[in-house]
C-alpha cells in the first residue's frame, strides 16, 4: 500500500491533504513536494511509488529525471557567473565563443540564451538522441547555423539546444563543462541532491517515469515550422531510460532530483539579500528582468520572459496569471507535470516532482490544487 513520509506544519495540513489524497488514492503513482518560507522547509513530503510496478516506495533519497527543470540550473549556473563579474547579460555570446558568430549570429547576447529568445532554438539537420547526446559535435552544429528569427524579438522555446547554448559558454568563460561547474558550484555548497545526468552509482535510486497514455500524440505541426523544427529529435519519455542519456550533459532536459534538492537550489536565490548570500540580491532579480513578451513560437501560449529560464507573472496577460499570486513570482515546470515557483516577494519557493507523467499544461490538476492550498494558508487566494 502507498505511504506519505516526511513531514508539514500545521499551517499546511490542507496541503498535506491534497498530496496525501492523490497519491493513496493511487492517482498520483510517485512523487515529492517541498516548500521552503524563510529558509525553512515548512512542508518536505514524498510518497507513493518509484517503479511502475508499484514494488518499490518512493523514498526519501529517490531521485527522478526533472526534465525541462534542468533549465533552471542551466540558467542559474549563468547568473552565478554574472554574480561573479565574468559575465554581463550584454555581452555578446561570441565574445566567448568567436565560432558562434558565423551566419549572422554575432549580435546575439547572454540574455537572448537565457530568455529563449536567441533564434537558435533547434538543429537545422535531423537530429538523433545519440548525436544529441554527443555535446562536442551538436553544439558546434549549433555555432554554424542562423538564427530562425531575429534575436531578442520574440521567445521560442528552447527545448533541446538550451543547454547546450549556455553550458558551451560556462565552459568557454571557466574552462569547466556545465554537469561539473553544477556540481561544484551549485549543488553541493547548498547540499542539493541535483545532478546534470546522474552517476551509474546513483542509478538504483532513479524513479521508473509512468507515461501516460497519448503523452507522445504530438500535433500536427506544419511543415519547417518553429514547432516542427524545435522538436527535432521528437521527444519520448523512454530517452531517460538510456544508459548514453543518463552519461550526457543535456543542461536542457537531463537533470536529476527530487522536490527537495530542487527547492534547496532555488531557495537561495529566492532568499537573496533576505538570510542568503549565495548570490548578491541584485543579481537574483535579473530573473525578474524582462526580456520578452509576447506569443511564444513554439508553444503558443503569451509569456513574459525573463533570464532565468522561468516565465513571469504579469499582469493578467500571460498564460500563468490565473494560478500564481501577484508580485515577483515565476514559475517553470517538466514534462508531465512537475512544477517550480520562486515567490520573491513572499520569500517561498514551491517544488514538485513525480514519475507519472501527464498530458495537462501548463499545470496539471494536482499542481494547481497544492499551490492553490498553500498559498490558502498564507491567507492568499489564487
Amino acid at each position: 500500500m502507498a505511504q506519505v513520509n516526511g513531514h508539514c506544519d500545521a499551517q499546511f495540513q490542507s496541503v498535506r491533504d491534497a498530496f496525501s489524497k492523490h497519491i493513496l488514492s493511487g492517482e498520483e503513482h510517485g512523487g515529492s513536494l517541498a516548500v521552503n518560507i524563510d529558509g525553512r522547509d515548512v512542508i518536505s513530503l514524498w510518497g507513493g511509488y518509484a517503479d511502475a510496478a508499484r514494488t518499490q516506495p518512493w523514498n526519501e533519497d529517490t531521485i527522478v529525471n526533472i526534465w525541462a527543470n534542468t533549465k533552471i540550473v542551466c540558467a542559474l549556473a549563468m547568473l552565478k557567473l554574472v554574480d561573479r563579474g565574468l559575465v554581463s547579460l550584454n555581452d555578446r555570446v561570441a565574445k566567448f565563443w568567436p565560432e558562434f558568430a558565423a551566419n549572422g549570429k554575432e549580435k546575439i547576447e547572454i540574455r537572448h540564451l537565457l530568455s529563449h529568445s536567441s533564434g537558435v532554438a533547434g538543429w537545422d539537420h535531423p537530429m538523433t538522441l545519440e548525436a544529441m547526446c554527443d555535446i562536442e559535435s551538436s553544439t558546434a552544429e549549433l555555432a554554424k547555423q542562423a538564427p530562425w528569427w531575429e534575436p531578442g524579438t520574440a521567445s521560442g522555446y528552447h527545448c533541446w539546444t538550451y543547454g547546450h547554448l549556455i553550458g558551451e559558454v560556462i565552459r568557454r568563460v571557466t574552462g569547466v563543462r556545465l554537469k561539473e561547474f553544477v556540481a561544484n558550484e551549485l549543488c553541493e555548497p547548498v547540499g542539493a541532491d541535483l545532478q546534470i545526468g546522474i552517476k551509474e552509482k546513483d542509478w538504483g535510486r532513479v524513479a521508473e517515469l509512468v507515461p501516460v497514455p497519448g503523452l507522445t500524440d504530438f500535433p500536427a505541426w506544419a511543415p519547417n515550422s518553429i514547432p516542427e523544427r524545435v522538436f527535432n529529435p521528437l521527444a519520448n519519455p523512454s530517452f531517460a531510460n538510456e544508459s548514453i542519456w543518463r552519461q550526457a550533459e543535456l543542461g536542457s532536459v537531463n537533470g536529476h532530483g527530487n522536490a527537495q534538492a530542487c527547492t534547496r537550489l532555488l531557495s537561495t536565490w529566492t532568499l537573496a539579500g533576505h538570510g542568503s548570500d549565495f548570490v548578491s540580491k541584485d543579481t537574483a532579480s535579473l530573473i525578474f528582468e524582462e526580456q520578452v513578451r509576447g506569443v511564444d513560437l513554439f508553444n503558443g501560449m503569451y509569456l513574459r520572459m525573463g533570464c532565468g529560464a522561468m516565465s513571469l507573472r504579469g499582469d493578467g496577460d500571460t498564460a500563468v496569471d490565473q494560478w500564481l499570486p501577484a508580485g515577483r513570482v515565476c514559475q517553470w515546470g517538466g514534462w508531465g507535470g512537475s512544477k517550480h515557483v520562486m515567490d520573491l516577494d513572499r520569500r517561498l519557493t514551491f517544488s514538485y516532482v513525480m514519475n507519472k507523467m501527464r498530458t495537462e499544461g501548463p499545470v496539471t490538476p494536482l499542481v494547481r490544487e497544492l499551490l492553490k492550498e498553500t498559498y490558502k494558508a498564507l491567507g492568499i487566494e489564487i
